[in-house]
């Protein structure tokens, strides 16, 4: 069977560790009706823990079909394909499939298993989670992105991968053809269905004209204040009375860490120059337990209906743990605008900004 290629689907986040760009298979031929086989499934063995399940490994799940998902719980990219996910699991676990979600860290913050704990449970998540703080399992599947989906046949085999958002439909064609293969009977063949809200809504690709942008100094870009002198040391900032599309700003005290942008005073602001109609912030306190209010203005002017799911109509809004947070949803016409965050209080770390 000829194979076909295709550039790497839209909405994958690579690891900053493994920066080779790569390309997946064309994963279903529907006029040869067979998927093709990719390897082995990867090992579970170095899975620092486990949520929702004993520890598994590849005898325990011999027999199933096992569907693979790298994720990281502040990634917008993986946010928007979790609905999917649960609809799967609901779906097709009586049938034979077996969903082993990876939660293979970013931020130093989503080590601390209570945080992913947290997540796990708070986004609805049932199905077994490997903790791979280390990037174990990562790399004994020789993974690169978040999020990322391998597909395992009843017999272990790897016969299907997906890098990145979308592709839905072919993911749960092959889900189906899989059990089908394992002997599944009765099984109901139309597509699932789901409502997402908030962050697990699709993007508006064809008005996205922001990218995703760090605010640490090792991968940052477009900071009109970039001064490696001003790095890991305390600084007052100024924005500038314009910003160009994809350009940000600090304002006030903030210390430019590898990582983050951190408020070290009182009446700091974060502003973007972004083209899209979301806008999400990956952002937390410094200290557990503390609180930080802010507020979210929209080329100066209160937010009103293009508020995000986290704060209200008149921009306001608090963070309390570290996580993405809905600053913006835009109704109607996309155009080029500027947000600012305000925060009243230091003792808060933003990391990077998404766009949906």
């Amino acid at each position: 069977m000829s194979e076909l290629t295709e550039e790497l689907a839209t909405g994958a986040q690579e690891t900053p560790f493994r920066p080779a760009r790569l390309r997946s298979l064309a994963h279903h031929r529907a006029e040869e009706n067979v998927l093709p086989i990719e390897g082995r499934l990867g090992s579970f063995d170095r899975a620092r823990g486990w949520l929702n399940t004993e520890p598994l490994n590849r005898e325990a799940l011999r027999g199933r079909v096992v569907l693979v998902d790298f994720w990281t719980y502040t990634c917008v990219n993986w946010l928007r394909t979790l609905p999917y996910l649960r609809a799967w699991h609901a779906k097709y676990a009586d049938a034979g499939l077996t969903i082993v979600g990876v939660h293979t860290p970013e931020f130093p913050f989503e080590r601390e298993l209570p945080n992913v704990t947290d997540r796990t449970r708070a986004l609805g998540i049932d199905y077994p989670v490997a903790i791979d703080d280390h990037y174990g399992v990562w790399e004994d599947f020789a993974n690169h992105y978040w999020p990322a989906v391998y597909l395992a046949d009843a017999d272990g085999r790897l016969r299907f991968h997906h890098f990145g958002e979308g592709d839905y439909a072919m993911t749960e064609m092959a889900i189906q053809h899989l059990l089908l293969e394992a002997g599944a009977t009765g099984l109901d063949l139309d597509l699932v269905t789901v409502e997402p809200e908030g962050l697990e809504v699709a993007a508006a690709w064809t008005s996205l004209g922001s990218p995703e942008t760090y605010l640490g100094s090792v991968r940052s870009s477009g900071f009109v204040s970039d001064d490696v002198a001003a790095y890991d040391r305390a600084h007052h900032y100024h924005t500038p009375e314009r910003l160009v599309r994809n350009t940000w700003a600090l304002s006030g005290d903030w210390t430019v860490t590898r990582d983050a942008a951190v408020l070290n005073a009182p009446d700091g602001a974060i502003s973007f120059a972004f083209h899209a109609r979301d806008v999400n912030l990956i952002i937390g306190p410094t200290t557990p337990g503390q609180s930080v209010r802010f507020r979210v203005t929209l080329d100066g002017r209160p937010v009103g209906e293009a508020h995000g799911t986290d704060v209200d109509a008149d921009g306001r809004g608090t963070v309390a743990r570290q996580d993405t947070l809905q600053l913006i949803r835009q109704p109607g016409r996309i155009e080029d605008h500027t947000v600012r965050v305000e925060f009243v209080s230091g003792g808060l770390a933003a990391f990077c900004f998404t766009f949906g």
